[in-house]
């Protein structure tokens, strides 16, 4: 199949592989009242929803979704259940960093332990995270991470050089790779249908197809009524934008990914990829990738990373382009795959704060709640997410709520066009980096990058 003929968008291939997107569940049917409203029927959503409602039966919660539970990035992402600490650790010095990372290193087994109390089966399999060089200035950058990782309690970081990199999964012209245990490949559409049905099961209320335009003290209003709850908590990630008065709070980036038909037991024999590793590089415009449990590749990367005025998509459709050029890095990866077809494409947006920190917290005055801009890195920082606002909201002390992301702030995004600039000029740049690299036999970092890095605030 021609890359002009791949089927594009409908939310996801993910969605698709479940049989289409969902029948809504009802919207709401006018004013109500609740002890806590959740704007957002993702994995942060339905997390805080499910450790709230275990917590506190009693509770009335409502979770209110524009379009079904799942639409947004949690039913669209690379399947990467990983404890990446996004924004770094290092600023949270020492203790908190290292706090952060066993944390997020729970997450990865909490979430595990949960799919398998209810009984979700979301094709997981914990077979750690794999990530390569391909260039001498990539393994510069692989071996330098691989260093730093060692410093840090809780990575549990294991480097290996390009022979034995290759015996965990033959990628071409591979150089060198790291890995570390704490990552597990999921269906992310899956995961998040079961944990919206398991919620329910709790009592938890989901109205879809009901759009919220504005979050304010004591109420979610939407299209269909407005919601008054003494605790109302935002879970929107990359969909935060269209909320009144937070066009500037995080920035919608774009993701696309592609997936290919099942490929034969003859790739994989030569191939490798036994332990289904989820696998990613260290290009300036990263890869990232998995093999599905019918044995296909769900590869991806960035497409257009920005649309003008923080605009976000509704279908899931990326660009033609930009399908070409993933098939094209697939097949460059995985040579022996040249001939198999390209199944289905899509696209997705994720929460991208001004300093590329991710965070979570709680008002008690004004029993407002965030939790978000994890920068692609949210399957896990959901979870760890969940129960930091469960234990916010009930006011809990516990070790969670201490944690040094919490009630952290970035500033907001400059206004446009200075905004759009700045992204079209950033990646724009990493690529140039990436193709410079790729044509170099030097090991330092090509210099677009460096000073994408810096206007990034990276």
């Amino acid at each position: 199949m021609t890359e002009s003929r791949v089927p594009n968008g409908d939310v996801s291939w993910w969605w698709r592989d479940l049989g289409g997107t969902p029948e809504p569940r009802h919207p709401l049917a006018g004013d109500t009242d609740a002890d806590v409203a959740i704007v957002g029927a993702g994995y942060t959503g339905l997390w805080t929803a499910y450790y709230l409602k275990s917590l506190q039966p009693d509770l009335r919660i409502v979770v209110l979704e524009a379009r079904f539970a799942g639409f947004g990035a949690s039913g669209r992402n690379g399947g990467w259940l990983t404890n990446s600490v996004t924004g770094g650790r290092e600023r949270y010095g020492r203790e908190g960093g290292a706090a952060q990372q066993l944390a997020l290193n729970a997450s990865v087994d909490e979430v595990i332990a949960v799919a398998a109390h209810e009984g979700i089966d979301a094709d997981i399999v914990k077979g750690g995270e794999f990530e390569i060089a391909r260039t001498p200035a990539q393994l510069a950058r692989l071996r330098a991470a691989a260093a730093h990782e060692r410093e840090w309690p809780h990575t549990d970081i294991e480097e290996s050089d390009a022979a034995a990199a290759a015996t965990r999964i033959a990628v071409a012209g591979i150089l060198g790779g790291i890995w570390h245990p704490h990552c597990a490949r999921v269906h992310p559409a899956k995961l998040a249908s079961g944990l919206a049905v398991a919620v329910e099961r709790l009592g938890v209320v989901i109205h879809e197809d009901t759009r919220v335009t504005e979050i304010a003290p004591g109420r979610a209003v939407t299209d269909r009524g407005t919601v008054r709850a003494a605790h109302v908590i935002r879970a929107t990630e990359g969909f935060t934008a269209d909320l009144r008065g937070e066009h500037r709070t995080w920035l919608p980036m774009n993701s696309s990914m592609i997936v290919t038909d099942p490929l034969p037991a003859s790739f994989w024999a030569k191939v490798g990829w036994d332990g289904r590793e989820t696998l990613g590089d260290f290009a300036h415009v990263y890869m990232y990738a998995q093999r599905t449990t019918d044995d296909r590749i769900a590869f991806g990367g960035r497409g257009v990373p920005y649309r003008y005025g923080s605009r976000v998509d509704t279908d899931g459709s990326t660009q033609g382009r930009t399908i070409t050029a993933l098939a094209a890095h697939l097949r460059d990866f995985f040579p022996d795959a040249a001939e198999v077809p390209i199944a289905h494409a899509w696209a997705g947006v994720l929460g991208v704060p001004r300093d590329w920190a991710a965070t979570v917290g709680h008002d008690r005055a004004t029993g407002l709640g965030w939790a978000g801009g994890y920068v692609g890195t949210g399957v896990t920082a959901t979870n760890l997410a969940g129960r930091t606002l469960a234990d916010l909201v009930l006011e809990r002390d516990t070790d969670l709520v201490r944690l040094p992301w919490v009630d952290h702030r970035a500033k907001r995004w400059e206004i446009e066009p200075l905004r759009w600039a700045a992204v079209q000029g950033i990646y724009a740049a990493y690529r140039t980096a990436d193709a410079l690299e790729q044509r170099s036999s030097s090991a330092h970092t090509a210099w677009p990058a460096s000073v994408a890095d810096r206007i990034a605030g990276r």
